[in-house]
């Protein structure tokens, strides 16, 4: 059997562009496309924090070291620039391979500069009362 698991992420990332006139695609910084474990070309899913806009679409590198993350064609009217954003990648695996499987969960700051980067989720825990 085959299951859907999370390959990496790029959480609370900062939309810097919008360019309705581009190929539609998103453009990351290309040091964190390699750190979040993506490709070129790759579809990912785009969460939109700011305003629960959730749709998909693929990765174009930007320039390495500029920090940018462009929303390009249509998925542009679905952000704002300063917008905060999860750009997540999926990938098929066995539930053997799933068993030893770690994501690269890449953890951004407001200028998509790397606060951390980890390959574990902390187990969330209930609120007091």
């Amino acid at each position: 059997m085959q299951i859907e698991m999370l390959k990496g992420k790029l959480h609370m990332a900062a939309v810097t562009q919008a360019e309705l006139w581009y190929d539609g695609s998103c453009a990351i910084d290309e040091d964190l496309v390699e750190l979040a474990g993506l490709r070129e070309f790759e579809k990912i899913d785009i969460y939109n924090v700011s305003n629960g806009e959730r749709f998909h679409t693929y990765v174009i590198l930007a320039e390495r070291g500029s920090g940018i993350i462009s929303m390009n064609g249509a998925a542009a009217r679905r952000v704002q620039v300063g917008d905060r954003i999860i750009i997540a990648a999926y990938a098929q695996m066995t539930e053997a391979e799933a068993d030893s499987f770690k994501p690269k969960l890449v953890y951004l700051d407001e200028q998509n500069r790397v606060e951390r980067s980890t390959n574990t989720i902390p187990v969330q825990m209930a609120e007091p009362v």
